[in-house]
């Protein structure tokens, strides 16, 4: 692991700075301001090389076309072809429930899901007895706070409003003693260096866990590309979203392969049951599911 330490005026120079030297799939350990320069110390973890062994090697022509039809990059397709799928989809990707320590901070581009997936994570919460902090950090998109504050008047929790950084640390001062909190963040453009350390702030404001919401569906390389670039900023696990409508889950995968762990699953537009755990077999049962048969609201290929 090569460990840099990067400097600048703001922290979007440092972490532009962080970007140009070691590439998108540098890990951001630390930041502090010293005087007037912000540091950042980062690392760049080499990867392990792909290993096939000797034998009769598969190709991508030689996929199953339960897996060939899903568009993902061939290194990860071959992987998930050597063994059974369950098995090689725990060694090849991680899967971990949510972490919930922290406050949940959710990231993602527009339209990702992110403020559906917060009114779905804070019904959940509601309904076990533990009635959740509920926090959004998008004030520019239209209808953003009043189609979460619909949801939280249902749910009769409180939504705080809170687009700045000292404003949403003073939010959560709320939060009582092992309290869920759920904050929804702005759709960001993580190449925009302004919007990134926006994003940054607010992370480190709110001292909250960032979490990727990435819907299923995008391009392979434009979902990796993504989730290196939210990786960059601090994200270790991801919420894919859209698993009950799209049918080619190349890019779920290709994301998850940077380094995030797969946690939840949207499932349907409902907020009561539309997240469902992700575990390898849930996601093998997906993958494997015949082009065009009905999937249940569990994702699975009805009977």
């Amino acid at each position: 692991m090569r460990v840099r330490v990067f400097q600048g005026r703001s922290a979007s120079q440092a972490l532009a700075a962080v970007r140009e030297a070691l590439g998108e799939e540098a890990v951001v350990l630390g930041t502090r301001r010293v005087g007037g320069i912000v540091e950042v110390t980062a690392a760049l973890e080499v990867e392990e090389p792909l290993l096939i062994p000797p034998g009769a090697p598969l190709t991508p022509a030689d996929l199953p076309p339960a897996l060939a039809r899903h568009n993902m990059p061939s290194p990860l397709a071959l992987r998930l072809a050597a063994a059974p799928l369950p098995e090689a989809l725990g060694e090849a990707l991680a899967f971990a429930p949510l972490p919930t320590e922290r406050p949940i901070l959710l990231v993602g581009p527009p339209g990702a899901g992110k403020t559906l997936t917060c009114a779905k994570l804070a019904a959940r919460a509601t309904m076990a007895g533990q009635p959740p902090l509920v926090v959004t950090a998008d004030g520019a998109r239209a209808g953003a706070v009043e189609q979460l504050a619909a949801f939280t008047r249902l749910l009769r929790l409180t939504l705080a409003v809170a687009a700045q950084p000292e404003v949403l640390a003073k939010s959560l001062r709320r939060r009582e003693p092992g309290q869920p909190a759920f904050l929804d963040g702005f759709g960001c453009d993580p190449f925009d260096a302004a919007q990134a350390a926006r994003l940054h702030r607010l992370i480190e404001a709110a001292e909250a866990t960032p979490v990727l919401v990435l819907p299923a569906g995008l391009d392979a390389e434009e979902a990796e590309e993504l989730a290196r670039a939210f990786h960059l900023l601090g994200a270790r696990h991801m919420i894919a979203t859209r698993l009950d409508v799209a049918r080619r889950l190349g890019g779920i995968l290709a994301a998850a392969s940077v380094g995030l762990a797969l946690t939840e699953a949207g499932i349907g537009p409902q907020v009561a049951r539309g997240l469902a755990p992700l575990s390898a077999e849930w996601l093998a049962q997906r993958l494997l599911a015949p082009a065009g048969a009905p999937l249940d609201l569990q994702g699975e290929c009805a009977a």
